[in-house]
């Protein structure tokens, strides 16, 4: 660890700029900037777009040619140091002769964390650690979760009313917030791996679960390229999954993850467009929604985006499964009678409540979004 003063401070910011415009491409690899200065000034920056593309820091070495020689890079992650889809960045860093490395935050996957650092540090090039790692590490929420616990990072969003409701308790609920606040929920599905809801939600509200942003809404996508659907996950546990859903027929994969055994049905649901994956059970006889966010984060899903009824959002709250809760507030009052937000069934002294710490509060349109942390979320 080294300190570094405000101008490298700022070129590191200068970093993360870059790397959050992978925000909605990169996946399932991290998001990563990369800058070369020298004497303050920068000579080569890159950020890393998608998966199977050069990393930042080789984009940053082709962008400063000869001037990287004797230059410091500013790195938001540290440089790998393996053969994955693309080279080491270690070896290229070290062949255009940079000599200083100021890096954000250590690569959690193991068979990068740290040998990075130690590569080029025997390699005689001045290694810095930890500077904005805070805000370097909140550019990966999901991959930095994977690679520590083997699970994603669990966003649960949720809409409703000033009183805390979601529905009418005739189940209409189309639409509690605005057209500003529904837009908003577009750019959070963009950035996740996954999208999941519960049979409950497709039942009845049909959804697609897809994004529905334009391509020249997003800075990264080339003219002409689509924009990435995240997969799109229902838990079913009876396989009671209609074959005319309207999200089969959408661009992007289906999974429904289920108990249900039965080959014909299962083959009925593949056939339909779905992947299907039968997962295990808990000794209350429910899908184990912790194995499945293990089965996902294997398949290399970083972020989950939750969009589901009280009876999902309560049981992952209760298993302490979710990271961050997103919650869009409507300013009007749907009754007494309206559904809530959460089923986590009766508490029986203050102590058991759970706690939340606010990350963020703003307005989008006429609402409010609220972002907070579950205070012992895991992870």
């Amino acid at each position: 660890m080294g300190a570094e003063g405000p101008a490298g401070v700022a070129l590191m910011a200068r970093a993360i700029q870059l790397a959050e415009r992978g925000l909605y491409t990169t996946d399932p690899n991290p998001r990563v900037g990369c800058v070369l200065a020298r004497d303050g000034r920068i000579v080569g920056e890159g950020w890393h777009r998608r998966a199977g593309e050069p990393h930042a820091e080789r984009l940053a070495i082709d962008a400063a040619g000869e001037s990287a020689r004797g230059a410091t890079a500013y790195v938001t992650l540290e440089p790998c140091c393996h053969h994955g889809r693309t080279p080491p960045c270690t070896d290229a860093l070290l062949a255009a002769g940079v000599s200083r490395v100021v890096v954000g935050m250590e690569d959690p996957n193991p068979l990068v964390h740290g040998r990075g650092l130690e590569r080029m540090r025997a390699a005689g090039v001045e290694v810095v650690t930890g500077v904005l790692e805070d805000a370097c590490r909140a550019l990966n929420p999901g991959f930095d979760k994977r690679m520590r616990l083997g699970l994603p990072f669990v966003r649960l969003k949720l809409a409703a009313s000033l009183d805390g409701r979601t529905a009418l308790a005739n189940g209409e609920s189309q639409w509690i917030t605005s057209e500003a606040a529904r837009t908003d929920v577009q750019w959070l599905r963009a950035r996740s791996s996954a999208i999941v809801t519960g049979i409950g939600t497709l039942l009845a509200d049909d959804p697609s679960l897809n994004v529905r942003l334009a391509p020249a809404a997003i800075p990264a996508l080339e003219e002409g390229e689509p924009v990435r659907q995240p997969l799109r996950v229902i838990l079913d546990s009876a396989l009671r999954l209609p074959l005319s859903a309207k999200m089969l027929s959408l661009r992007g994969a289906t999974l429904v993850a289920t108990r249900e055994q039965d080959p014909r049905r299962i083959a009925a649901v593949t056939s339909a467009g779905a992947e299907v994956w039968v997962g295990p059970s808990t000794t209350a006889g429910r899908l184990d929604l912790e194995a499945l966010l293990r089965y996902l984060a294997a398949r290399e899903i970083n972020e989950v985006l939750i969009e589901a009824g009280p009876t999902l959002a309560g049981a992952l709250v209760q298993q302490r499964l979710v990271d961050e809760l997103v919650l869009y507030l409507a300013p009007h009052l749907m009754g007494t009678d309206a559904r809530g937000l959460f089923d986590l069934g009766p508490l029986t002294s203050m102590s058991e409540r759970v706690s939340l710490e606010r990350l963020d509060l703003r307005r989008i349109g006429p609402d409010l979004r609220i972002r907070a942390r579950f205070v012992d979320e895991v992870g």
